[in-house]
């Protein structure tokens, strides 16, 4: 039964007889006229292979005539071999009529022409994508996926044809991309990845393919169950979104879509290392300075994940990274300027990190973060970067000094009690690296209390230990020192973090606190009480810092008979 707009079979088959015999009468006569020629030879040899390898390719195309993509493909053949024939007469003679260079350039496209055509065919018989309309309907019925076929075909247009089929297939492909993550990971299955970085690699389409084919890359880069085919492409792709990063238009979409690929890439560090050793931190920096909004956050991004690789930060300071990172900081949109100062934290991060830090505060890091946290720009969201910038910046006594009268302390105290883990563990860092300061110290009265419950957190144990450095830090100071003993859950909490069950924390930290409040009869009494001891028994065996010497202390007192005098 003929389904509705289906070609009548009987017209459709005596068709195709004609137009095989006709390709198959053209493609004789170019081999013959190749052999004739008198003129370009070699060239001539070419056009005879690639007419010997559509020669075998016909028949089954005639067959499937009815697919759109198999009667373009004919329709494309025998108007190049008409062509080729045409200029086969010009080589009848030594010295062609129209004149050499016009002949042999005419030549030369032809060829090149059947060449493209001959591979076209491969491909299109080899793809699958030429099944009949109605059984490749029905199949995809059957599966639930009608979307496939349509996918299908799309992906083999990305790889044959002009290049305005090519870009108009894109468009296709991009609507399709759009409408649903399933359409995502169907496209990926029929190997849509592949075809997108071949059609970077061939430059068909110029810049408007390259644009749309960054922006589906980057479409299947936001679906996190599909990122392994960016991955499994990755060595090409990635050469390939670089080059798309140094040679489009400042700020273009192609540029913003190659970026939002690289955030995903560049997550690995093998990635990441092949960005920014293949000139990609000029790139960014570029779009960063140019770009749009979008771009530029997009841009920071890629520049973020870069940042995270101690090997790259020579290359960000040879590229003077630094002022572009400060004004997007400054100036960008709220996402831009997250990436900005995470990236800006992560460069600083280290003591090898000496020269960066000092022009990151030259380049006025201090008062972009001033505005940033007084903007409330720093909810949460990214106040661990911009809190560890600041804690990176203090490692020099005299940026500690400003940072201490400028007014940051009680942002970093009151982040101490923020929602999130990483951001209270950063707060902690930053009051003991702070706490040095007089002026600094003066300010940090309320962080007592906050660090000594955030030794109860039920987060890992960087925030714990965080929190004890910044203890042990501030109670060397005697005020401090006081402050810790009055608070009822002081001694108690940092005890119990001695126990064995508790795995994630390093007990050292813990001894050291205790150390420093037990000159006080009163807080070894406490710590007894609460079966300091018999932990302390259990890590002399594994030698941890301070374990006997504490031992030694509360044994010496004789604190409720529980040590005989050592």
């Amino acid at each position: 039964m003929k389904l509705p707009g289906e070609p009548d079979p009987d017209l459709a088959a005596a068709a195709d007889d004609g137009d095989d015999e006709e390709l198959r009468r053209l493609l004789s006569a170019v081999s013959s006229a190749a052999a004739a020629a008198r003129c370009f030879r070699g060239r001539w040899c070419a056009v005879a292979a690639a007419a010997s390898r559509l020669s075998s390719a016909v028949g089954d195309l005639s067959n499937l005539a009815a697919n759109p993509l198999a009667s373009e493909l004919l329709r494309s053949l025998r108007e190049t071999l008409a062509l080729a024939l045409a200029i086969a007469e010009q080589c009848r003679s030594p010295d062609p009529p129209a004149g050499k260079l016009r002949t042999q350039s005419d030549l030369a496209a032809a060829s090149d022409a059947l060449k493209q055509l001959a591979a076209d065919a491969d491909l299109l018989l080899s793809s699958g994508a030429l099944a009949a309309p109605a059984e490749a309907a029905a199949g995809a019925s059957s599966l639930g996926e009608p979307v496939r076929v349509e996918v299908r075909g799309l992906v083999t247009r990305l790889q044959i044809g002009s290049s305005a089929a090519r870009i108009a297939a894109l468009g296709s492909l991009a609507a399709l991309l759009a409408e649903d993550e399933r359409n995502v990971a169907i496209a990926v299955a029929e190997g849509a990845v592949a075809a997108l970085v071949r059609l970077l690699d061939s430059g068909a389409g110029g810049a408007e393919a390259r644009e749309r084919a960054a922006a589906a890359i980057a479409r299947v880069s936001a679906v996190e169950s599909c990122r392994h085919a960016l991955a499994a492409e990755a060595p090409a792709l990635l050469a390939h979104l670089v080059r798309v990063l140094e040679s489009d238009g400042g700020g273009g979409a192609a540029r913003e879509g190659a970026c939002i690929a690289l955030q995903t890439l560049t997550l690995a560090r093998d990635g990441a290392m092949a960005i920014g050793s293949r000139g990609g931190i000029a790139a960014l920096l570029e779009i960063c300075g140019a770009g749009t909004p979008s771009a530029q956050a997009a841009a920071a991004g890629v520049l973020l994940n870069l940042s995270v690789i101690p090997e790259l930060h020579q290359n960000f300071l040879e590229e003077n990274s630094i002022p572009v990172l400060i004004r997007v900081f400054s100036s960008g949109t709220p996402l831009a300027q997250e990436n900005a100062v995470a990236c800006l934290h992560n460069l600083t991060a280290g003591d090898e990190e000496q020269s960066l830090k000092i022009t990151v505060f030259k380049e006025g890091a201090l008062e972009c973060l001033r505005n940033y946290l007084e903007n409330d720009r720093g909810l949460d969201q990214n106040l661990e970067s911009a809190i560890g910038l600041l804690r990176n910046l203090a490692s020099f006594r005299y940026i500690a000094e400003i940072i201490s009268s400028a007014g940051f302390i009680p942002y970093i105290v009151s982040s101490l009690d923020s929602a999130k883990s990483s951001v209270r563990g950063e707060s902690a860092k930053a009051i003991a690296e702070l706490c040095a300061v007089e002026r600094a110290r003066k300010e940090m009265i309320e962080a007592v209390p906050l660090l000594i419950r955030m030794l109860e957190s039920k987060g890992g144990g960087e925030e714990k230990e965080a929190a004890l450095k910044a203890l042990g830090s501030l109670i060397a100071f005697t005020a401090y020192r006081r402050l810790f003993k009055k608070d009822e859950k002081g001694i108690v909490n940092v005890v119990q973090l001695l126990d064995p069950l508790v795995t994630n924390v390093e007990k050292k930290h813990a001894i050291s606190v205790l150390l420093s409040v037990s000159q006080s009869r009163k807080a070894r009494k406490q710590m007894v009480a609460l079966g300091a001891c018999g932990f302390l028994r259990g890590l002399l065996a594994t030698e941890v810092e301070g374990a006997k010497k504490l031992i030694e202390i509360l044994g010496r007192g004789k604190i409720l008979g529980v040590f005989p005098r050592a």
